[in-house]
């Protein structure tokens, strides 16, 4: 970890009420994001809600209307040469020196992130299978995001700030990346994660920041998201289960089986599924809702991917 890491305060970022506009529209208006040290942070939103000028922020590459935002505990303008020893960054589409090699641009992209880990930089352009040899303009999206990745992953900084940092991505490495965000998690890194995938940050992320409009709409864990809402129950047996009347059971007999289903209040989960055992079910599942259906349920509208 960084030389700092022992004096870091709790919360590596502290915004409270950030607005920002550009002339007449608001992209950020009071919004409040609190990224504790040592988490992973999922942050969410449609496009347009304000996430990547919230990271700008953070950055240090814009002005802020109003509003106090703090990172590392520090200002993320006057203090940036600072904060910057402690924070690397990945954005979403990464530009490279073309006339580089992969190799050197990891390498130049190491220095700017402070201290480099060169046995871990080795491991993962082995694990996210990079050519490091081949010049930067060779590249596709999905390689010049590996780059960016790898400085990143094997730097010693104690803030990793991740925008959409899989896009381009296939399934095979977006696995490498979350197994290497986990490791890092075990050390005690901390990660704010913006990501459209929300898959991925049901796997990896502590706590989740859904912002809306430049707002924030919601923050917490995933039980304290789900909180509120329909956990599903399934359950197959061979007769109907009795005492489930009180659930409103939705029951249907195929073949020789009884296929129930119950729609449950996270207080009423754990007598149903009582009772749903003591009738010795041949299949249960208790599913919470996804973090898909917690989304579509504060917008209304398709979940991003």
């Amino acid at each position: 970890m960084g030389g700092m890491s022992q004096s870091l305060p709790d919360s590596l970022v502290q915004a409270a009420g950030l607005q920002k506009r550009f002339g007449t529209t608001y992209a950020l208006d009071g919004l409040d994001l609190e990224v504790h040290q040592g988490e992973v942070h999922g942050f969410l939103g449609p496009n347009g809600a304000g996430k990547s000028t919230t990271i700008r922020a953070i950055l240090g590459q814009l002005h802020l209307d109003s509003g106090d935002l703090r990172v590392f505990g520090r200002h993320p303008i006057r203090d940036a040469v600072a904060i910057h020893a402690q924070l690397a960054y990945v954005p979403g589409d990464t530009v490279l020196w073309p006339s580089l090699s992969g190799g050197e641009c990891i390498d130049m992209l190491g220095r700017f992130h402070g201290a480099l880990d060169r046995a871990r930089r080795d491991e993962l352009i082995d694990r996210f299978e990079l050519d490091p040899t081949k010049r930067a303009r060779s590249y596709s999206k999905g390689n010049r995001q590996k780059v960016a990745l790898i400085a990143a992953l094997s730097s010693e900084a104690d803030l990793l700030v991740l925008d959409e940092p899989t896009s381009g991505l296939d399934p095979l490495m977006e696995a490498v990346f979350q197994q290497t965000v986990r490791e890092l998690h075990e050390q005690g890194r901390t990660v704010l994660l913006s990501s459209h995938i929300l898959d991925e940050v049901e796997a990896l992320c502590d706590r989740v920041t859904i912002i809306r409009g430049g707002r924030t709409v919601r923050t917490g864990t995933l039980d304290d998201l789900r909180a509120g809402t329909s956990t599903t129950i399934r359950a197959t047996t061979v007769e109907p289960i009795a005492g489930l009347e009180a659930y409103a059971p939705r029951s249907e007999r195929s073949g020789e089986q009884w296929h129930t289903e119950l729609t449950l209040t996270r207080e009423q989960v754990p007598d149903a599924v009582t009772i749903v055992a003591a009738a010795n079910p041949d299949a249960l599942v208790v599913r919470p809702p996804s973090l898909d259906e917690l989304f579509l349920s504060e917008y209304g509208e398709t979940a991003p991917r």
